[in-house]
């Protein structure tokens, strides 16, 4: 009888395993490790009929057991797609698969938005997704955050959940990667800066990713701001683009902009509404903004059904999240910036004086302007983590002219980052960390929320 091996027992494995499942498919799932949370999903799903193994290292020797039957193997984004034993596999016949993939399979008669890029796309999707429902159009969002798409599937294939308009999907480049057949209805993307080079090796590999998301999509919508994409805007697909400043004469033209009057401009309609209506802070966010105007444009939306999705929409948790303050400052969470660029965008966000904590598992990548944004805007950095020492030698060969401290970690470096937030009366206490948390947490929203119970006991809510 054919079967199916899951690798690993993430989200995006859970999800796949309990897909195929459903769909009548022999599954078998392998996990190499053995921990508590381990023992606890396999009996959820050994309940549930599922066969599951653990301690089970990502080996070609580890699917011996199962090599006469073995014709398809499901792997979530945490695994690279050119991993070795995934090769030797592909070698011998052996279908490979992403999680991703699966799920575009079983809600393909369901419309896509495709949201991809290196920084912005998580907030685009919880944007998008908020100004849809909120004009009556049932528009869930998952993929690379909150809901598996393949558990989404599930839940709609089982009924659980009502059959939707859309789909709001934020795809990373793994995921695109391992899904080569998905076309959304509509795609977008945010930005490009380098970012996962160690995984996909050069900056033109990681690009190509998304630019092929983007041409196997309808419709293709681009952010004209980001240096990248304008530089390569010849070469990539037609589609709409958006800039937060009104074009210059000499620039290519932009669908939708914000004039000097700070009015969201539409070329085919006009003026829409005031670009204020989103309360955030930055101007990357302003970007965001119009990305989502021009997707809920064409999805059928008018400018009074957008503007009230964007004034009743509550903010992201983890990307520059207003948790309080403390006496005169500010705090705000943006654990989500887990590389150089996201954690320059938020700096520029702020306003005054920055307190920064900073640090985790050190990714590659050009650290020229957060380093810039350092030396304008924080008048003291706490590293913490296994990059602290890394970042430490960046900043003092940097020339930056403020305080720096180095812990362990996020508990110790919190109450250090107190007291010189009220020492150097700073206007803002930030945690935008520069790098990914694998090396303490389990992902960046984990840190974020051990960020929030830390500095609980320091601030006032409102």
């Amino acid at each position: 009888m054919p079967l199916t091996i899951v690798v690993g027992l993430g989200r995006s494995g859970l999800g796949a395993a309990r897909l195929l499942h459903h769909q009548g498919e022999t599954v078998v799932v392998l996990e190499s490790g053995t921990g508590p949370d381990q023992i606890s999903c396999a009996a959820t799903l050994q309940a549930e009929g599922i066969q599951v193994e653990l301690g089970i290292p990502l080996e070609i020797n580890s699917f011996e057991p199962w090599r006469s039957d073995l014709t398809a193997v499901v792997v979530g984004p945490g695994i690279p797609w050119d991993h070795p034993t995934l090769d030797s596999l592909r070698h011998e016949g052996v279908q490979i698969r992403g999680e991703i993939e699966l799920a575009w399979e079983a809600l393909d008669d369901i419309p896509w938005v495709g949201i991809t890029g290196t920084n912005g796309k998580t907030t685009v999707t919880h944007l998008l997704s908020h100004v849809l429902g909120h004009a009556g159009i049932l528009a869930p969002m998952g993929g690379n955050m909150g809901v598996s798409a393949a558990d989404i599937a599930l839940k709609i294939k089982t009924g659980e959940m009502p059959k939707p308009d859309w789909l709001v999907m934020e795809l990373s480049s793994y995921q695109i990667e391992s899904a080569p057949a998905l076309a959304p209805s509509i795609g977008i993307w945010t930005t490009l800066t380098p970012d996962h080079l160690e995984r996909h090796g050069t900056l033109e590999a990681y690009r190509a990713i998304k630019r092929g998301l983007m041409q196997r999509s309808s419709l293709a919508i681009f952010n004209g701001d980001d240096s990248d994409l304008k530089a390569h805007r010849p070469s990539l697909k037609e589609g709409l683009w958006v800039k937060a400043a009104a074009p210059c004469a000499d620039e290519e033209p932009a669908d939708f902009w914000i004039d000097a009057a700070g009015t969201v401009q539409s070329k085919e309609s006009g003026g829409m509404f005031p670009a204020e209506v989103l309360a955030m802070p930055g101007a990357h966010n302003r970007q965001n903004l119009l990305l989502v105007t021009a997707a809920a444009t064409e999805i059928g939306l008018n400018a009074q059904q957008i503007v009230q999705g964007l004034r009743q929409f509550p903010g992201v948790p983890h990307r520059l999240e207003r948790l309080g303050s403390m006496a005169f400052a500010e705090v705000f969470n943006d654990s989500k910036a887990t590389n150089y660029d996201a954690a320059a965008v938020g700096l520029q966000a702020m306003a005054g004086s920055v307190v920064v904590l900073a640090g985790g598992q050190p990714k590659r990548g050009d650290a020229t302007v957060w380093l810039s944004e350092l030396k304008t805007k924080a008048c003291a950095v706490v590293l913490f983590g296994t990059g602290a020492e890394e970042l430490d030698a960046l900043i003092r060969q940097s020339n930056y002219q403020g305080q720096v401290h180095r812990c362990t970690d996020l508990a110790s470096a919190v109450p250090i980052a107190v007291r010189a937030t009220s020492e150097l009366m700073a206007s803002s206490l930030l945690l935008s960390p520069a790098c990914a948390s694998f090396d303490q947490y389990q992902n960046f929203e984990v840190r974020g929320d051990h960020f929030r119970e830390l500095i609980q006991a320091h601030i006032r809510m409102g």
